[in-house]
Order: C-alpha cells, then sequence, then structure tokens
C-alpha cells in the first residue's frame, strides 16, 4: 500500500502546473467552506450568549434596530435618552421581572463606559477575576478584553472620552478609579467598562452649568433591558411600551432574526462562491485523471504484464485523486481558519463581536469529507477506464 501511494504521488506532481491549479481551485473552495462555518458559528453562538434573559430592550423613540445593537450588543449608538421615572414604571408592570437601566455616552480608547447596577453583571453570571465590583460613584469595573488592551489593573485611574468613537474630549477632572477586573466569559462585558449610574451622572452634571443637586426626575438614563414574567408580556408590553411618549420597544429576539438575515444573504453568496470553486474543482480533476490515464496506458499496461490487478492498477488512480484531496484539506482548513482569524482582528480593532482562528467546529469534519468525495467522483471514470484496460491490444498497437 505504501509503494502504491508513493507511485501516486510521484505521478499526481508528474505534471506540477495542473496539479497545482488542481489544488489551488480544490483548496479555495474548502477554505471559503471552512471560513463560512467557522464564522457563522462563532457570530450565532455569541449572539445568542449576548441575548441571555433579554426579552426587550426600551429605549428612545427611532429605530429597534439600533437600540438593540446599541443597548444588547454595543455596536451602534444609541436613539437618545429616556427619563429615570421610565426605570419605575417598567418595574411597576406585573408583566415585568426584571428591568436593568443603561447610560452610555463616554469611552475608554473606544471602549464604552456602561454605567448600570450589578443586576447586569448578574445577567451574564460575571464575576471579577482581580478586585471587585463598584460600590461608589467613579469606581469602575473592565471587562478582559479591555483590561487586556488598556494594560488598566485594579489601582489604576483614567478618564473618560465624551461620545462613544473614544475621539471626543477627556474628562480629566472626574477620573475614575479602576476597582475590579472581569473574568473572561466571551459575552459583551469582555469589551465594556461597567460603573454605576451615579457615576455617569456625576461626570456629566459636573460639566453642565447647573447646581450640583439634581433631582432624580431631571436624571436620565439611555435605555433598559427588560426581562419578562410571563410568556404574556411578549404579547401585551412592547405594544403598552410603544404607547408611551418617546419611548420604543425593540425585541432582540426578532430585531436580531431580520440581523442574521441580511448577514445570512452574504454568507450565501460566499458559500455558493465555495460550491462553485468545488464544482470546477472536480470537473478539473476529472479532466486531469482521464488525460493521466490515456498518457500513461503504457505504464499501466506494463504494471498489468508484471502481475497487478486490475482493482489495484485503478487504486493507482484513486490514490493519486486521494493524495490531491488530503493536500487541498489541509491547505483549506488553513486558510479557512487564517481567514477568520484576519477577520478577528479587524471585528477586535473595532471592538465588536469576537471571532478566533482558533475555533474548531465539528461541521468542519464535513470538509475532508467533501473534498474526498469531490475527487473520488473526479476520478471514478478514469479509474474505472484504467481497470478496463485491454493489455493484449494495447500492447499490439505501433507505437
Amino acid at each position: 500500500m505504501s509503494r502504491l501511494i508513493a507511485l501516486a504521488w510521484r505521478y499526481l506532481w508528474s505534471q506540477p502546473l495542473t496539479a497545482a491549479l488542481n489544488l489551488l481551485l480544490l483548496s479555495l473552495g474548502l477554505g471559503a467552506i471552512s471560513f463560512v462555518i467557522l464564522v457563522s458559528e462563532q457570530v450565532e453562538q455569541a449572539v445568542t450568549r449576548d441575548l441571555a434573559g433579554i426579552d426587550l430592550v426600551v429605549g428612545a423613540k427611532g429605530s429597534p434596530m439600533q437600540i438593540m445593537l446599541a443597548g444588547v450588543f454595543h455596536l451602534d449608538v444609541p436613539t437618545g435618552n429616556i427619563p429615570l421615572a421610565t426605570m419605575e414604571l417598567l418595574r411597576k408592570q406585573p408583566l415585568v421581572a426584571r428591568a436593568i437601566p443603561l447610560s452610555l455616552g463616554d469611552s475608554l480608547q473606544g471602549y464604552r463606559i456602561v454605567g448600570s447596577t450589578p443586576e447586569y453583571l448578574d445577567l451574564y453570571q460575571a464575576k471579577p477575576a482581580a478586585g471587585r465590583v463598584w460600590q461608589a460613584p467613579l469606581e469602575a469595573v473592565l471587562g478582559a478584553e479591555v483590561a487586556q488592551r488598556s494594560g488598566l489593573a485594579v489601582g489604576a485611574q483614567f478618564a473618560g472620552s465624551h461620545g462613544l468613537a473614544g475621539q471626543g474630549d477627556a474628562h480629566e477632572d472626574r477620573r475614575y478609579t479602576v476597582v475590579g477586573v472581569l473574568a473572561r466569559s466571551g459575552s459583551v462585558l469582555d469589551r465594556l467598562v461597567l460603573t454605576g449610574l451615579e457615576s455617569v451622572w456625576a461626570v456629566h452634571e459636573h460639566d453642565e452649568a447647573h447646581d450640583e443637586d439634581h433631582d432624580d426626575a431631571e436624571r436620565e438614563v439611555t435605555m433598559a433591558l427588560v426581562s419578562y414574567r410571563s410568556p404574556l408580556g411578549a404579547a401585551m408590553l412592547p405594544r403598552w411600551v410603544n404607547a408611551q411618549p418617546g419611548l420604543q420597544a425593540a425585541a432582540p429576539a426578532l430585531e436580531t432574526a431580520r440581523l442574521l438575515r441580511m448577514v445570512g444573504a452574504g454568507t450565501e453568496v460566499l458559500r455558493g462562491f465555495g460550491v462553485l470553486l468545488l464544482l470546477a474543482a472536480g470537473l478539473s480533476v476529472f479532466v486531469a485523471m482521464l488525460h493521466a490515464v490515456r498518457e500513461r496506458r503504457n505504464d499501466l499496461a506494463m504494471m498489468r504484464m508484471l502481475g497487478a490487478p486490475p482493482a489495484r492498477v485503478a487504486g493507482l488512480v484513486a490514490a493519486e485523486a486521494l493524495c490531491l484531496a488530503i493536500l487541498a484539506t489541509v491547505l483549506g482548513l488553513a486558510l479557512g481558519h487564517g481567514l477568520t482569524h484576519g477577520l478577528g482582528l479587524l471585528l477586535a480593532a473595532q471592538h465588536s463581536i469576537a471571532v478566533t482562528g482558533a475555533w474548531w467546529s465539528v461541521w468542519e469534519w464535513s470538509v475532508p469529507a467533501l473534498a474526498v468525495l469531490l475527487a473520488l467522483l473526479g476520478a471514478a471514470l478514469p479509474a474505472w477506464s484504467a481497470f478496463r484496460l485491454d493489455v493484449t491490444q494495447l500492447l499490439q498497437t505501433p507505437r
């Protein structure tokens, strides 16, 4: 068997240009399929994880999609602020089990500073890996990614920048103190700076030309993350919220489904491109193997004369296709993981959803299976031709 494989390998590279072209087409197709599998699975898992326990997002009037992206994934700017009194209205609703306020507006090196309550940490079951949770104004807890990239640790101080792009004026006279760093959870909290609502109010009320004493009736939050007490809430609560002046309800499950459908269109295009490349590769393998059998008829006839059975001769052609499939699988998986890693670096620079090339999916087993199947289908007819080779007639044919 080892001799057969070694001979098949030499035959494969006896025409290096043809072999390289087949390998390129097959690797590109497999790489595209692998890339789609890795990215789509990680994005879907990240979306599901970040939506944990959030049934409704309540914000200022505007686009529900924008409210959902800003409030759940922190990938967009909010539509505005809502009165703090809205939180009390929501908590009094019998259909509401939990309402968590969020206040946005500042950032640290592009990472968002989010004012909230410790319930926000409980939503994702987040625990500090170092230090503790904030207990007083201007105390902050860093997500794992923020701490790693900013280099800040417990005890460090920093000033938030006005705005969510990290390019606004810094509030140097109101500096935060880091009191904790969260353990990495893979959730949206990894890329957030968390503090209390009082911290956000203290920073922004200090910037205003008003008295330091602000009544709660004047204060605002950006949005509220709501959990239903019963399934009846999904039917009634959004309608009630939208009927309130200045309030807009966004159902994350519905908006996320719309978002994934839009993203899925691009995914389907890339998957179709990969399938097209694989079909082209299969056709190329078929033509190359058929041509190779015709070119090597004398060699194959000599093998038959030396005692090789027809099945061994056909197996040589199949082994050549399998060598190509195995090599293309390795290159295709490396390409898929490399592209995913590159995308992950790009998303990390934009403080977006975490994607990594180190991810492995059980669906990737379909990549080598697809490569082997395609190679064997392409080599099936040439192998059959080699199997049915008439040695007597071939030897009688003048050269």
